[in-house]
């Protein structure tokens, strides 16, 4: 029988391999660089109009404009967050799904709702919008003009001194949850359904207080219906640099502050999220979005996604325990 000839397959697979494995992975890397290839979804809880849809829409118009395709935002509002949180949640993890949302909605929300259809781990954060503080704010004929005069009637009265809020587990809540509990004060919380029927109520005198948001309340102080006593910061605010912090007002350790963010579902490649988060951070470094931040009594604060993640962390866990400690059940 005739010896066969030496196979050149060796040397063949060897010299078609590369060519081969650049064959395969010329879809992949195709497909990595078409994203994104169709119009994207920033997908948000609130009403048009509320703070959160306030800061999306020219975000969604500049990041279009980046990424040569149409970015739409859409209201899914209910459930203070939780119905556009969870669409979010449970979309495909493509890169065209993302949610815009206000901290208290996945923060302090979850220790509401413990039955809630999704978890932090179901969400990969991708840039920071926003980061705000509270001011707080008392009707003119309670007879207080310092964090301090308020802390000492409410000492005297307990049970005696109201604050109103928009919402059980809201973050004006929260923030007068804190004060409470900071200050060893019995505080009898009002909450409405929003903040103009507190805004009313506290008009007319039938609560003594409320935080709120400086740029939403600012025409109230400014014709002298209201009175600004504090701020909730670490810091004080440079829109209000003569108004002192809680903690410099007798009440340290004191801080309550709120964020936005963009979020995405948990599998989006990494790759999308950080050219996401270089793209929002780039944005919000222009005067444009400067001045509209600074019209809604929003600061300006970029983060990594891995920096966001760990304030998402670190602010549910906190709340969760002032929650817990409170004994505050229920929400909306």
């Amino acid at each position: 029988m005739p010896t066969p000839a030496p196979s050149n397959a060796p040397r063949l697979l060897a010299a078609l391999g590369p060519a081969l494995l650049a064959t395969i992975a010329a879809p992949a890397a195709a497909q990595g660089q078409a994203w994104p290839a169709k119009p994207l979804r920033l997908i948000q809880g609130f009403p048009a109009g509320s703070t959160v849809d306030v800061l999306a829409r020219p975000v969604a118009a500049r990041l279009s404009e980046q990424l040569g395709q149409p970015v739409v935002v859409e209201n899914r509002a209910g459930a203070t967050g939780v119905i556009a949180n969870e669409f979010v949640a449970r979309a495909a993890p493509d890169g065209y799904t993302l949610l815009a949302a206000p901290s208290s909605s996945l923060t302090s929300t979850p220790h509401l709702n413990p039955a809630l259809p999704y978890s932090l781990r179901d969400f990969t954060a991708v840039a920071q919008l926003s980061a705000f503080a509270y001011v707080l704010v008392t009707h003119p004929g309670v007879p207080v003009k310092t964090v301090r005069d308020l802390v000492a009637i409410a000492r005297a009265k307990p049970g005696f001194v109201s604050y109103g809020s928009t919402g059980t587990g809201s973050g004006f809540h929260l923030a007068g949850e804190l004060l409470a509990r900071l200050a060893k004060l019995d505080l009898l919380h009002v909450p409405y359904k929003g903040g103009p029927p507190g805004i009313t109520d506290l008009l007319g005198g039938r609560i003594d207080f409320m935080f709120y948001s400086y740029a939403v309340i600012r025409p109230l102080i400014d014709a002298g219906k209201l009175r600004m006593v504090g701020t909730t910061g670490a810091r004080r605010d440079p829109a209000i640099p003569a108004i002192p912090t809680l903690a410099e007002s007798g009440v340290p350790g004191y801080e309550a502050s709120g964020w936005h963010g963009i979020f995405v579902p948990a599998a989006v490649p990494r790759d999308i999220v950080e050219r996401l988060n270089a793209m929002v951070v780039r944005l919000l470094a222009t005067p444009e979005m400067r001045e509209i931040w600074a019209a809604q009594g929003m600061g300006i604060t970029s983060a990594t996604p891995a920096q966001l993640a760990d304030r998402l962390r670190a602010d549910h866990e906190f709340y969760g325990r002032l929650i817990r400690d409170a004994g505050i059940k229920g929400g909306g």
